[in-house]
């Protein structure tokens, strides 16, 4: 899966021009937390409802509301973010895991899609959340297996075989190499409630079973 196919591709935006005000308004209206800046059509950073709260002055703070309104009015973008701080965006045609890694290493939680120089989308954690689900095909009724496979050729394909031959449809399948165990950890969702033969079976060819969880609904 891409980035293009996950991310919000109507951005709202703003300019080094923008003020506070402005910009806390825009985030309150369309329920976000981050907006790309522009500056002259080009993206050159991004702005998060933390910045903006942290650039607002304390609750604490001796200035009357209008006074404060007025100083939020009249401060500006440009005024407030950092200097010399490089833009990190993502391509359009990353994969979703990528963006993940990236959001990951840059301790950031969205990433301005950015082609040929361009602002054609943005790309959040939350997006990267319901890629995941999306994957994992949680949205349907089904069975989860974890069960533990010997490290060595032909195991995937014996275990997805049996499923096959049952005539059992599988959502997904996630495989990972567990040191602690020695083998792989193989999680197997199938569009399935009817699970015990396939349960036992395994067990037949020496597979570990860890865990059977079958959900006839949507959590």
């Amino acid at each position: 899966m891409k980035v293009k196919e996950r991310m919000t591709k109507n951005v709202i935006t703003v300019s080094m021009d923008t003020s506070i005000n402005e910009a806390f308004r825009l985030m309150k209206e369309n329920d976000i937390r981050r907006l790309p800046v522009l500056d002259k059509g080009k993206p050159v950073s991004i702005i998060t409802l933390t910045d903006l709260n942290q650039a607002s002055p304390s609750s604490a703070t001796s200035l009357s509301i209008h006074e404060l309104n007025y100083l939020l009015a009249k401060t500006k973008l440009k005024d407030i973010l950092p200097k010399n701080l490089k833009l990190i965006t993502v391509s359009p045609d990353a994969y979703i895991e990528t963006a993940a890694k990236m959001m990951r290493t840059h301790t950031i939680s969205g990433l301005p899609v950015v082609e040929d120089g361009q602002l054609v989308g943005i790309i959040t954690e939350t997006d990267l959340f319901e890629s995941l689900i999306e994957i994992l095909g949680v949205y349907k009724p089904h069975t989860r297996i974890d069960l533990y496979a010997p490290d060595k050729p032909g195991v995937l394909a014996d275990i997805t075989g049996l499923i096959a031959k049952k005539d059992m449809n599988i959502l997904n399948t996630v495989v990972y190499y567990d040191k602690k165990m020695d083998g792989h950890k193989v999680i197997i969702r199938i569009e399935d409630l009817e699970y015990e033969d396939l349960v036992e079976e395994l067990k037949e060819r020496g597979y570990y079973i860890e865990s059977v969880i079958a959900r006839d609904y949507e959590d």
